[in-house]
């Protein structure tokens, strides 16, 4: 398939966006004080992986197959479920990183809202709107994690 310009574009900054989400969820798994915070980096980042290599398939003209990648992603689902509720206060070093992550799948989750409304093609679409759901449920992990650690 022949993409666009417009769409070659979007997918080159969907690419980075999520370049730099691989980025920040290995370093903050290292920085992580939290062994559960560490963990759950270390799993949404494995996703942010998944997602460049599928919006990377995408820039060659093909639209990926999101059969494997679902059961992929509901496996690290599963296994990085959120730990029981603290009643310590978590770190502010911990606190600041899943801030900073929060807010960087509210930024990436938008910028998937608007490249669904800019191709073309439904499959590709379909892709994207996949996507940008895991990226939602990367936020609500997120959320969960600092609601249970009263950083929320």
């Amino acid at each position: 398939m022949i993409l666009s310009q417009k769409e070659t574009a979007l997918l080159q900054d969907m690419m980075t966006q999520e370049q730099l989400c691989i980025e920040k969820y290995s370093q903050y798994a290292q920085k992580a004080e939290d062994p559960a915070l560490k963990s759950l980096c270390e799993n949404l980042g494995q996703t942010e992986q998944q997602h460049y290599n599928t919006l990377e398939q995408m820039s060659k003209g093909t639209v990926p197959q999101m059969g494997a990648q679902q059961q992929s992603g509901q496996q690290q689902s599963q296994q990085a479920q959120p730990s029981a509720p603290s009643s310590a206060k978590a770190s502010k070093q911990d606190e600041y990183l899943c801030q900073d992550l929060l807010s960087t799948e509210k930024h990436v989750s938008s910028v998937y809202d608007t490249a669904i409304f800019e191709f073309k093609d439904a499959g590709m679409r379909d892709v994207l709107n996949h996507i940008q759901k895991e990226e939602q449920e990367h936020g609500k992990k997120l959320y969960d994690y600092m609601s249970q650690h009263n950083m929320y």
